[in-house]
């Protein structure tokens, strides 16, 4: 298997700490950039005013099985987290697209570090993408007090 990188990402997070736990949240602007030869696949993406965001965790330790979530404090295996600590670091973020310059997107919703890898976009849709009932057995076990 062979993954190349069609851009990197731009945001003002040069740390884990100063991350955000989830891009959702996030408030801040930040920029994708396409590298050239992929600029052809932007056309169009000014019509959707989400995107979901592909990208690697490259600083990620990759052999870690367990990790412990924020807000949570027991340990759980990493296939039924969101910790960017796992064998293969693939993040995913659901941004709103701000604006098109170009190969450059200013989008809002990343918890990406600077200079991250971007691997792929696609659209999000709410009809495809979201899911109302969906459950994390373990987080709604910790909401509830069990």
């Amino acid at each position: 298997m062979v993954l190349r990188p069609i851009g990197v990402i731009h945001t003002p997070f040069t740390s884990r700490a100063e991350a955000p736990h989830q891009g959702r949240v996030s408030r801040e602007i930040c920029e994708i950039e396409i590298f050239p030869e992929f600029e052809d696949g932007l056309m169009d993406i000014e019509k959707c005013t989400h995107l979901i965001v592909l990208y690697w965790l490259d600083r990620a330790d990759r052999t870690k099985l367990r990790a412990v979530p924020p807000h949570d404090g027991r340990v759980h295996g990493v296939f039924a987290t969101r910790s960017p600590d796992r064998p293969n670091p693939v993040a995913f973020s659901v941004a709103e697209l701000l604006s098109v310059d170009g190969r450059r997107l200013q989008v809002r919703g990343l918890d990406a570090l600077d200079g991250t890898p971007l691997i792929d976009i696609k659209p999000y849709s709410p009809g495809i993408d979201c899911v109302p009932d969906a459950k994390i057995g373990w987080w709604d076990e910790k909401q509830s007090g069990k």
